[in-house]
């Protein structure tokens, strides 16, 4: 085990490029690993463990830091799940009035500045409308 008894300076070091490599590949993962480690190398300086004890010591903080990071950031998101960079994702749910009535099913919503087409019941100008779904751009309403 004399391979393994890196010393406090190795485990900070260890925990710095565990860190370092998060940058490289981001999945906030390796960050918590570094921490462990960077951890373990300072409790090393106050305390002098065998090289089994520090190992226990990195796997148990490993776990803990690990499921403390993860309810931190929370569940991670299944592919397609964001809405940062799609407009019509952060409309659902949300209340506007009809710009033009709709019509056969088709009309249009003012958005801020922009006009977005929409889906529905017929519904004169100026009827409120909720944001239930959408397909594309195509925005689907129900009458609010």
């Amino acid at each position: 085990m004399a391979m393994l008894d890196v010393g406090p300076w190795g485990w900070v070091i260890a925990g710095l490029v565990l860190m370092g490599l998060e940058l490289l590949a981001p999945g906030a993962f390796m960050v918590w690993l570094g921490l462990a480690a960077l951890v373990t190398g300072l409790l090393l300086f106050v305390v002098a463990l065998p090289v089994e004890a520090a190992l226990l010591v990195f796997a148990g903080l490993s776990v803990v830091a690990v499921l403390v990071g993860r309810r931190m950031i929370g569940p991670p998101r299944q592919r397609g799940e964001s809405a940062l960079n799609d407009r019509a994702a952060k409309l659902l749910g949300r209340t506007f009035v009809l710009e033009e009535p709709i019509s056969e099913g088709r009309g249009r919503v003012r958005v801020d500045d922009t006009l977005w087409r929409v889906e529905g019941p017929d519904l004169p100008a100026g009827a409120q409308v909720r944001v239930v779904g959408m397909d594309g751009m195509l925005l689907k309403v129900a009458s609010a």
